[in-house]
């Protein structure tokens, strides 16, 4: 079974470690990215099958970001798990055209779980 790749944005090094290192334990393949202006481009370059996308990330912003995947014919269909810890992240997440949100601080297993799901709902 190919390993699925894991694709997160985020300018916190600490975060990038601990989600780098829990979903890597979970068998998956993890890329990392501390700027979201070349989303495309990073896109392009690792073919993530679920992107982590986080509020508060240089140079644009995850919500700008998530829109620029998601207005991208080619890429569009990427399922994005936006996080923040803003109280009002549904509407960020739904503002950004995110596929689904998990609220920064987060339990390990729930961030565990929604990659799992998302990565479910993206065979059907």
């Amino acid at each position: 079974m190919n390993k699925k790749t894991i694709l997160i944005f985020d300018d916190d090094v600490n975060i990038l470690e601990l989600c780098s290192i829990v979903l890597s334990e979970s068998g998956y393949h993890v890329e990392i990215s501390e700027t979201s202006h070349d989303i495309i481009e990073k896109v392009a370059k690792t073919s993530p099958d679920v992107i982590l996308m986080d509020n508060w990330i240089p140079d644009i912003g995850g919500i700008k970001a998530t829109q620029l995947l998601k207005n991208d014919p080619q890429f569009h269909h990427i399922p994005v798990i936006y996080f923040s810890a803003n109280n009002d992240i549904h509407i960020l997440a739904e503002t950004a055209g995110a596929d689904a949100y998990l609220s920064k601080p987060f339990d390990l297993n729930d961030l565990e779980n929604i990659v799992s799901e998302i990565i479910l709902k993206s065979k059907d």
